[in-house]
């Protein structure tokens, strides 16, 4: 084998093939299937790895060098990284929304501009659940409650304290809070401006744009929009409870100037210089927004410390509920925006799929339906906790804002709806999905044996399986559409009645039952949270359970932070850039370069593949494998990822491309669709790039064996033949 030494500089006219791996890849010694690696370049977290030099552990033809790019350690990174990111899952996916946007320049302005304002109403979001926990609970009910007091010394310090010293002391919790996601989203989590390729035009509606996204300026702005937004929304529910005391002159005039500074930074969310790297005006302007609204909560902070009024005996926080229902009602008429535009802007061919460019829409639901629910729950559990388990309502000691009530039950049932009608879906497609299972089977294996009869129905069933993707996106708009009835139920809140009784007069349901199910979805929402934390521990120290975890995250993680500078950083912002570095370097040191990337990889691969020079890409070939470009991309991206985008990317290897995909792989397929009898004979080149590999290769265990090989689905394909064999003809057509 002609390996290279460990600088990466291989002679003239060698032949090096490039690995990126997908969400399930372990390490480079398992994605070059050899005992002894070693970087050759980059860094811990995403690096370059090829095999020792010396060792001649043999699985490739003579001239080959073998190289490994690891990137699983750019969205993952660290166990307390992995968990604030699973955390803040509801600021991602609203991030994602803004990337699914259907085709069409004539739709960006709009969609951008919702998307961005219902990011701006979860930061809001995020700072009442604080505000609901500490000033509404804790400050307003528990410590005018003698009982809820008692025993507790950590609170009881404050009892008999004036009412602008406990608003005051008890303020600091969602300050430091919306301190926290600032101080997460300002860390440089990677160094972009050692990465970024300059003076590079960023084609518009691209896949092009993740590698090339200059993305420090607009996520710095956005940034100071959301932290000057959030000390106004903690400043207005201050001054809220300051005025049930009074009003003032001064109430008066801070509260105006904190609303005044929350329409600005909704102003300055819809303004296309927003996204300008050179607009320095728009810089200085957002940082003395930011600067105004740290200073302003200082002046609030002081004005309701200074308060020596007596404590008002009411039920809440005055103008808590009023403003969470406001806030709810804000984000559904942004929803309802966001809906009319997707579907004005809809695409109207005949043969798209009516659910193609809703994504954003669904996406944004799902988003602004988990934050409300973590916020909910957080406030619902922590008032449970002060009332000490008492048995019925009149005895409780703090009650949730009747708001977080509703929301709970909302969600708990458009969760419960949504699984029925996937499992009716599932039942009712299940014949239709056998029977093509079953037509796959009899091509793939018509000579089978009796005995191997049980394996060949595993085989149907995954076959089976993997065909339910496709009934996903549906299922995801229909929770979406009942996830946005369930947010109207908020507005409920502002009734007298109580959720139990009002079920009970106009539907007929026991106040017992009601609030049984209330409490039921309450622990479901705990059983929620606390899964996706340990799911993101353990997709961190589980290469396995990442398998599974991690599609989801690297599908997120993968698109830049163009709506919510709280979301989790970008890895693609360094990947792609590196790639496109790497592969410059291995061609112009003479070699020859074939690409191969399995799952979220050929994904990385594509992008990269975009934003080679010319004279790069002359001598670059490209192999993917499990790839969701065109099932999972291609649906969920149109504005990114199309035909046109997959076929500007073979014809930049001049149709050096194979794709290697399989019917019981539940992800990956087909990257061009299948070539109908009436389409010209040009089309037939995309049938060069695709090639079915059949799974598994026999139903019957081979001589000296008694299993038969194993159902590879989303697997790699490296160990395949067909892998091999792709990379030789691909060799073959360079050479």
């Amino acid at each position: 084998m002609d390996q290279r030494d460990a600088g990466g500089r291989p002679g003239p006219d060698g032949f090096v093939e490039l690995r990126v791996h997908g969400v399930s890849a372990t390490g480079p010694d398992d994605l070059l299937d050899r005992p002894h690696v070693q970087q050759v370049a980059g860094d811990h977290r995403g690096g370059f790895y090829r095999p020792r030099p010396g060792n001649h552990e043999g699985g490739k033809a003579d001239g080959v060098t073998l190289e490994a790019y690891r990137w699983n350690n750019l969205p993952a990174g660290n166990a307390v990284r992995t968990l604030s990111m699973v955390i803040l899952l509801p600021f991602m996916l609203i991030n994602l929304a803004i990337w699914m946007r259907p085709a069409g320049a004539g739709s960006d302005p709009v969609i951008k501009a919702l998307c961005r304002l219902l990011a701006l109403s979860l930061t809001g979001m995020y700072v009442l659940s604080m505000v609901g926990i500490a000033l509404d609970v804790i400050a307003w009910k528990c410590m005018s409650s003698p009982e809820c007091l008692a025993g507790r010394s950590w609170l009881s310090w404050l009892g008999g304290r004036p009412a602008g010293l406990r608003l005051a002391v008890l303020a600091l919790v969602p300050a430091a809070a919306i301190g926290l996601v600032w101080g997460l989203s300002a860390r440089p989590a990677l160094p972009s401006h050692v990465f970024r390729a300059a003076n590079q035009p960023l084609a518009a509606n691209r896949l092009t744009a993740v590698g090339r996204w200059d993305n420090e300026p607009l996520v710095g702005r956005l940034r100071s929009i959301h932290v000057a937004a959030a000390f106004a929304t903690l400043d207005l529910s201050l001054l809220g409870a300051r005025a049930a005391q009074g009003l003032s002159i001064g109430t008066v005039a801070l509260a105006a100037t904190s609303g005044l500074l929350l329409i600005m930074c909704a102003v300055l969310l819809c303004t296309p210089p927003l996204t300008t790297p050179t607009e320095w005006r728009l810089d200085r302007l957002v940082s003395v927004l930011r600067t105004i609204a740290l200073g302003l909560t200082v002046l609030v902070w002081i004005h309701v410390l200074t308060s020596s009024a007596s404590w008002p005996e009411r039920n809440g926080l005055p103008g808590y509920n009023l403003t969470v229902v406001g806030l709810f009602i804000g984000q559904a008429v942004l929803l309802a925006a966001l809906g009319v535009a997707l579907f004005w802007h809809r695409r109207r061919e005949p043969d798209v799929a009516p659910a193609l460019g809703f994504g954003a829409l669904a996406t944004s639901v799902a988003a602004i339906s988990l934050a409300l629910t973590f916020s909910a729950e957080l406030v619902y559990r922590v008032s449970d906790v002060l009332n000490r388990g008492a048995p019925t309502a009149e005895a409780l000691i703090t009650s949730p804002p009747r708001a977080c009530i509703w929301a709970i039950l909302g969600f708990s049932l458009a969760v419960l709806v949504t699984l029925a009608v996937a499992g009716v879906v599932s039942v009712a497609s299940r014949p239709g999905r056998i029977r093509a299972a079953s037509a796959i089977v009899a091509r793939d294996f018509p000579d089978a044996p009796t005995d191997a009869t049980p394996r060949l129905r595993q085989v149907r069933k995954s076959i089976a399986h993997a065909g339910f993707t496709e009934r996903l996106v549906p299922l995801a708009v229909l929770y979406a559409c009942l996830a946005g009835i369930g947010m109207t139920m908020v507005a409920l809140g502002l009734l007298p009645t109580p959720p139990g009784e009002l079920i009970q007069r106009y539907v007929g349901l026991p106040v017992g039952f009601v609030d049984f199910s209330i409490g039921v979805g309450s622990y479901l929402i705990a059983a929620l949270i606390v899964g996706l934390i340990v799911g993101g521990i353990f997709a961190h120290r589980t290469p396995g359970f990442r398998r599974y975890v991690g599609v989801l995250w690297d599908l997120g993680t993968f698109w830049p932070r163009a709506a919510h500078p709280f979301a989790p950083p970008c890895y693609a912002e360094r990947a792609v850039p590196e790639l496109t570095c790497r592969i410059t370097h291995l061609v112009d040191s003479g070699n020859t370069v074939v690409l191969t990337g399995h799952s979220h990889g050929s994904v990385l691969l594509a992008a990269t593949v975009l934003q080679l020079p010319p004279r790069v890409t002359d001598r670059v070939a490209l192999l993917t494998h499990g790839s969701p470009l065109r099932r999972l991309y291609a649906r969920l991206f149109p504005a990114y990822v199309s035909d046109e985008v997959i076929h500007e990317i073979a014809n930049r290897v001049d149709w050096r491309w194979v794709n290697l995909w399989r019917d019981t792989d539940p992800l990956g397929g087909r990257v061009f669709p299948p070539q109908s009898p009436d389409e010209a004979p040009a089309a037939s080149d995309r049938e060069t790039v695709d090639r079915r590999l059949r799974d598994p290769s026999a139903v019957t265990a081979p001589a000296g064996d008694i299993f038969p090989p194993p159902i590879k689905g989303h697997r790699p394909c490296e160990s395949d033949e067909a892998f091999d064999e792709a990379v030789r003809n691909l060799a073959d057509h360079l050479r």
